[in-house]
């Protein structure tokens, strides 16, 4: 199987999370380790729920969310940490909330990203889709930095919980992890505030016919966007400025049709993605086209994961819960203040970037503290396991295929060299 039919494959996995990009931004698969056993059946999905911002951020669904990444960590791989959904960086644009309350029940269909995009470039004129061509060219250096950075990351994690932590070294270093994940938001930052600057350029081109046109695409019913031939001049462009350009096209739909809470929006996996959750959820797809992944997997893996445990291990995890709201908390009152910033450019004005930069480093602060709590809590609850206790998490995983590689997002590539983790780690 290829890199590109591999990632297409993934686009029909999706029904749970957001994956904005279409097909492999990178190069060559590894060679999986293993052999599949599904974690759910193929099945349709449940109606469309009332997706909001307080439950995503309730401590019921983060309490589900932060066991499950648990057990995916400790029964996992370095490989399998590094696979993330592009969706979630530079995520203020509404697009994962259109694709979550998505009335018609295809919000996480493979055509759903490819429908909006081709209604839309049938709309916009040549100087339009340019501005879309440009901005994929010089944003695909930067998403390649932040999944590099990701590496270093996800390695001293991994290597905490395994006991291969550089020699000189005794622990994970709480400061220098905040202050590297903070250097990943100072470029998801510069990637966000750019974009919607050339959002609020385009929007401001739009003609009267132009607007009109795109005010008969519902935002919440993918059902009134017309299915059309392929739109995108894919021979203008490299695979991967081709990934960009399409979903920069579509995602300006759910932004320019959407609104600040859908901005402000995010799945409760959005934070702390080093952990190998986002692969253990989409690996059981490939190969099953028709394989739907149950509404209540992260949920009922959380809770059987806990129930395992004794109380004292299980109280190292739910012991999160505390901390990890306050920082939820602050999260949101930054994101709805980036937001707030960037519709300025819907509204012909400008975002202030400097705030914008100031608040993406504190993000990265914060993400790095929560993350930080996860890999010491969830390598301490390791530690003391018994292999009983080790091989039933195995079993409730079910699922032992790994990747040979790592992946820089959901693109499987060769391993790269070896992170030098040390910075992460105190003396």
């Amino acid at each position: 199987m290829n890199a590109r039919h591999l990632i297409s494959v993934f686009k029909i996995a999706t029904t749970a999370i957001l994956i904005l990009c279409t097909t492999s931004l990178f190069a060559e698969p590894p060679v999986p380790r293993g052999t599949q056993q599904p974690q759910g059946q193929q099945q349709p999905r449940t109606p469309v729920e009332n997706y909001t911002i307080e439950q995503s951020v309730s401590e019921k669904a983060q309490l589900h969310t932060l066991s499950f990444s648990a057990l995916a960590f400790m029964t996992g791989t370095y490989g399998a940490d590094t696979f993330l959904p592009p969706g979630k960086v530079a995520d203020y644009f509404g697009f994962q909330y259109m694709r979550d309350i998505d009335t018609s029940e295809a919000g996480h269909n493979m055509m759903f990203l490819t429908n909006i995009l081709n209604n839309m470039l049938s709309i916009f004129n040549a100087d339009q889709k340019a501005m879309f061509l440009a901005l994929a060219r010089e944003q695909e250096g930067i998403y390649r930095q932040i999944a590099e950075k990701r590496l270093v990351l996800i390695k001293a994690f991994r290597a905490n919980i395994e006991g291969t932590i550089p020699a000189g070294y005794k622990a994970l270093s709480e400061t220098a992890v905040k202050n590297y994940v903070a250097g990943i938001f100072d470029l998801d930052g510069t990637l966000s505030y750019r974009r919607a600057e050339v959002y609020g350029a385009i929007a401001k081109s739009l003609t009267a016919t132009q607007i009109a046109a795109i005010k008969k695409l519902a935002f919440n019913d993918s059902s009134t966007w017309k299915e059309m031939p392929d739109q995108t001049d894919k021979k203008s462009m490299t695979h991967e400025q081709d990934v960009l350009y399409s979903t920069y096209v579509s995602e300006f739909f759910s932004w320019y049709a959407g609104s600040i809470e859908a901005d402000v929006y995010f799945c409760p996996e959005r934070h702390g993605t080093y952990f190998g959750g986002f692969y253990m959820k989409d690996y059981p797809a490939i190969g099953h086209s028709d394989y739907f992944i149950p509404i209540d997997l992260t949920s009922d893996a959380g809770v059987n994961m806990l129930a395992l445990l004794t109380d004292s291990q299980r109280a190292q995890i739910t012991g999160i819960k505390e901390p990890l709201q306050v920082m939820l908390t602050e999260i949101l009152a930054i994101r709805r203040t980036i937001a707030t910033e960037f519709r300025k450019f819907l509204a012909g004005t400008t975002a202030n970037k400097a705030l914008v930069m100031q608040l993406s480093h504190r993000y990265g602060e914060l993400d790095g503290a929560l993350s930080y709590l996860y890999a010491t809590r969830f390598a301490a609850v390791y530690k003391t396991l018994t292999q009983t206790q080790k091989d039933a998490l195995v079993k409730l995983r079910n699922q032992n295929v790994f990747p040979e590689g790592v992946y820089l997002y959901a693109d499987p590539v060769k391993t790269p060299a070896e992170p030098d983790t040390s910075i992460l780690f105190s003396k």
